[in-house]
């Protein structure tokens, strides 16, 4: 039996989630969080974790070490947060767009569960067009960045778009990776300069 731990901040998301898994027998869902908790982890045994957080910042610095015998898998379709799980110390790891059906969420969850490393190529192996010019902006991150250039918050952020905080501080994340930015005020400079927002 592969024990799986579900970690995703929607309870929508995490019932279909388990809904997806309960077709494989030999695949249980033991538990499941809106947040990331290290004890959790520890209390719960999970073989494999599935997360909806690509980020490993927004996990604490004991994730590598309290998931040393579990396996992750990241559902997320930005291929930049790759670079970030090869530094990690992880088992085993993969990564999945957010729209993965059953059969691909299984058989990663299978692979993992043997030390793999899982997942679509597109996601695993970026093209070297995308690194060197660091990435396109999505339509939605160009939306985040323009928002950010007229002095918003997160939480204001997520109320003019309609989606949640988390998901702001993700494209946020994702922003600051592609743009090679560490800030608010070097990511609106950057975007500036690159065209991507104009005041």
């Amino acid at each position: 039996m592969i024990r799986v731990l579900l970690i995703a901040p929607s309870p929508a998301l995490r019932a279909g989630l388990r809904s997806l898994l309960s077709s494989d027998d030999e695949i249980e869902v033991i538990d499941e969080s809106n947040e990331w908790s290290n004890s959790l982890v520890h209390k719960t045994e999970a073989d494999v974790v599935i997360t909806t957080s690509a980020s490993v910042a927004s996990f604490p610095d004991a994730l590598a070490d309290a998931t040393s015998r579990a396996a992750i898998l990241f559902l997320s379709d930005d291929p930049l947060n790759v670079r970030a799980q090869r530094r990690a110390s992880y088992q085993a790891w993969g990564i999945l767009p957010l729209d993965s059906s059953a059969e691909e969420l299984i058989a990663a969850i299978r692979g993992l569960s043997e030390g793999l490393i899982v997942g679509m190529p597109s996601l695993l192996f970026p093209s070297e067009e995308e690194t060197s010019a660091r990435g396109p902006l999505t339509d939605r991150e160009a939306e985040v960045l323009g928002l950010l250039a007229k002095g918003l918050a997160n939480k204001q952020i997520a109320a003019e778009l309609g989606i949640s905080e988390h998901t702001v501080k993700f494209h946020v994340s994702s922003i600051y990776a592609k743009l090679n930015v560490t800030n608010r005020t070097e990511a609106v400079r950057e975007g500036l300069r690159s065209g991507w927002i104009a005041l």
